[in-house]
């Protein structure tokens, strides 16, 4: 497992040092306005999951560990097409949307292949504390890779943050190599199908409980992201907060995340795992109505890094309690197509909701907008299944 979580760190660092790193390259290289940086970040992930959708099946039957590394190798190939054009004044809007559809549905692949490579190598009793190992390996990178790829696009141009997530997909595939053998991949019984395409969401959907989970992540997770553009717009334009001030905020309320995922394993042991993930579930819905609250100048600035240091810390609880949940409920012949058609759909509803609150904030405004998304996200722990909190022992939901 010391590899994997190897690959892991390497490729997650690399991810988050280029956070925003193509519409960025869009603003400063290309002068792309509003709406083509919109289209970049929607689209990516809403063709991305499209291309995604027959991948599941095909990885199913293979073994995990070389999908991982040709995912890796496909994702470095992409992103460092674009350095390359960059230095030969090829570089266009088009490339930059290719390169991120493209990379979207490698990272749909990597991470369904890699989920159930978990559940392959982990023993069942050090699952949860494996999965709050990488938990808190993705806060620390998004803690401290933002900040520090602004700093290395200053002094070395707009694409050296591009170029360091390249060679992090190296990194991550030479630390793959590493990974002991895994037990061999199911035998293919027929040959592809349509029903093999969807056989993800079919088990998702015939589960009662997964299926409440699944309509509150994908309601929870695209409401909090729909909101990001909006919200920058608000802290950079209205309230005039500086680019480094955003940054700030958003590195230090990471640091939750951080301690979200070191205090779960003490929590669940004290409080067993279906109460502590539908209680973290259910606070986790409670804070982002804050942020359309803010006002200019330091106090706004302490409240926007406090209603987001506790939505992380809820998220760092939450995420690998879940995670854990998850695999433990799904047979393994059906992981990855299940964590596919998760990650898809969370796309694909990510990418939907992002452009409805980007007109709706164009619209009502972004304050606004960053309200109704709060208020709305307020009712979403009536999806989360039924649970007796209190005088019952650790156990599976039902």
């Amino acid at each position: 497992m010391w590899w994997l979580w190897t690959a892991y760190a390497v490729s997650t660092a690399g991810t988050w040092l280029a956070f925003d790193a193509f519409p960025m390259i869009a603003i400063l290289v290309l002068d792309a306005g509003p709406a083509e940086v919109s289209a970049l970040a929607a689209a990516g992930l809403a063709v991305g999951a499209v291309l995604a959708v027959p991948l599941g099946p095909w990885v199913e039957v293979r073994s995990k560990r070389p999908v991982m590394i040709a995912m890796d190798l496909v994702r470095c190939a992409a992103v460092l097409s674009v350095p390359v054009a960059f230095a030969l004044g090829w570089l266009s809007f088009a490339q930059l949307l290719l390169v991120s559809v493209v990379v979207i549905a490698a990272d749909i692949t990597f991470t369904a292949a890699s989920g159930a490579l978990v559940k392959a190598l982990a023993p069942p009793e050090q699952l949860l504390r494996v999965n709050g190992r990488f938990e808190a390996t993705m806060w620390t990178a998004s803690a401290l890779g933002p900040p520090l790829g602004a700093a290395a696009l200053g002094v070395f141009g707009p694409v050296i943050t591009v170029v360091a997530n390249g060679i992090s997909y190296v990194l991550s595939a030479m630390a793959l190599r590493m990974v002991g053998p895994e037990p061999p991949a199911p035998a293919k019984a027929h040959r592809f199908s349509r029903a093999d395409v969807v056989q993800g969401w079919r088990h998702v959907l015939a589960d009662p409980v997964l299926r409440r989970f699944f309509a509150n992540t994908l309601l929870v997770n695209g409401l909090i992201m729909a909101t990001s553009p909006p919200f920058a717009v608000l802290m950079l334009g209205e309230l005039g907060f500086a680019p480094w001030q955003y940054g700030l905020a958003f590195g230090i309320a990471c640091l939750g995340g951080l301690v979200g995922s070191r205090v779960v394993h003490p929590l669940v042991a004290r409080f067993g795992r279906d109460r502590v993930m539908i209680v973290a579930g259910a606070l986790r819905t409670c804070w982002p109505v804050g942020l359309g609250f803010v006002h200019p100048g330091v106090g706004g600035l302490v409240l926007v890094i406090g209603v987001e240091f506790v939505l992380i810390l809820c998220m760092g609880v939450f995420n690998p309690v879940f995670a854990t949940y998850r695999l433990e409920r799904v047979p393994k012949d059906r992981v990855v197509r299940v964590l596919s058609a998760w990650s898809i759909t969370s796309k694909a509803a990510t990418a939907l909701l992002t452009g409805l609150w980007g007109a709706l904030g164009g619209l009502i405004g972004a304050r606004a907008a960053i309200t109704v998304a709060g208020v709305l996200l307020l009712a979403t722990p009536l999806l989360l299944p039924g649970l007796k909190l209190f005088g019952r022992s650790p156990g599976h939901l039902a």
